[in-house]
């Protein structure tokens, strides 16, 4: 396999410094709605580019996460109270934003009965009232395994339900100590029995092996996922789980290449990727093959 030493940051990886008519334009909407965004939580290498495009991934129930995952620049820490008015505040900025589809994420709430599904289903009720033309992307968590509270979610009907594996089974008890492998898998599974388009998410250069990537791009596809997307680590702090290795461009091509013939609808490959990346082209794509058979 080939590889580029971690020391080295090749140059692929070069990031463009936020700004720009869009980009401010968008960031006055957040700001004046009290709202937040993974991509400025997580510190997302693609915030130039989405956000000049004006889009971006709401981030609902605070910005705080009550789970300490060594890949994630979000906040952890004890959660402020859920905030009512916040799925309307959201409905009020996506239409500001003059979206064709969004796509909403969150903070993980394990302290909440319903790990705030209900929150969730508000939002994307309150978004579909606003702007029913929109087409709605859901990344949500796990919900610690409840299937009530995936079921609340899935009751208010995203177009897409996205749930990330983010890393290989092996590097779950250093990565995702407090997630599951298969429990990850079962949502995806749940979605996809009741006819829900789904996707998932992982970062390559933790420490896993190609061979065990291609093995969970097969778990995904067994368990009914639709869209892939795979994109290169980047450590966000000092103190967060270091970068094992850049993944070349081939690599990338070879896993875009190997999950398209395995059977994913959509698959996005490269450096910078990310779960949300290019989420309206996904969509537009998937829409046109169905039509076109």
């Amino acid at each position: 396999m080939s590889t580029v030493r971690s020391s080295s940051k090749p140059n692929w990886l070069k990031i463009k410094i936020p700004g720009g008519k869009n980009y401010r334009q968008l960031k006055s909407i957040v700001n004046e709605y009290h709202l937040h965004t993974v991509c400025q939580s997580a510190r997302c290498p693609n915030m130039e580019d989405c956000w000049s495009r004006q889009t971006a991934t709401i981030m609902i129930l605070g910005d705080i996460c009550t789970r300490s995952c060594s890949f994630c620049a979000i906040k952890t820490g004890r959660p402020r109270p859920t905030d009512k008015e916040e799925p309307q505040r959201v409905a009020k900025a996506v239409k500001l934003m003059n979206l064709n589809h969004v796509v909403i994420t969150s903070v993980d709430r394990d302290e909440l009965t319903d790990g705030g599904a209900s929150i969730w289903a508000d939002t994307i009720n309150a978004i579909r009232q606003s702007i029913p033309l929109c087409t709605i992307e859901t990344l949500i968590p796990d919900f610690q395994g409840s299937q009530q509270a995936l079921q609340t979610v899935l009751n208010a009907a995203p177009d897409i339900l996205a749930h990330n594996l983010e890393t290989i089974p092996r590097l779950y008890r250093q990565i995702r100590p407090q997630a599951d492998y298969i429990q990850s898998l079962q949502v995806l599974q749940r979605a996809h029995k009741q006819g829900f388009r789904t996707k998932t998410g992982i970062m390559a250069g933790l420490g896993e092996t190609n061979e065990e990537i291609l093995q969970l791009m097969d778990d995904a596809l067994a368990y009914g996922a639709d869209i892939f997307t795979i994109g290169q680590y980047l450590q966000p702090t000092s103190t967060h789980w270091p970068v094992h290795r850049y993944v070349t461009l081939a690599e990338f091509e070879n896993y875009r290449a190997y999950g398209l013939k395995k059977g994913f609808l959509t698959v996005e490959s490269g450096p910078l990727v990310r779960s949300s990346y290019h989420a309206e082209e996904q969509v537009l794509s998937i829409s046109s093959e169905s039509a076109a058979q």
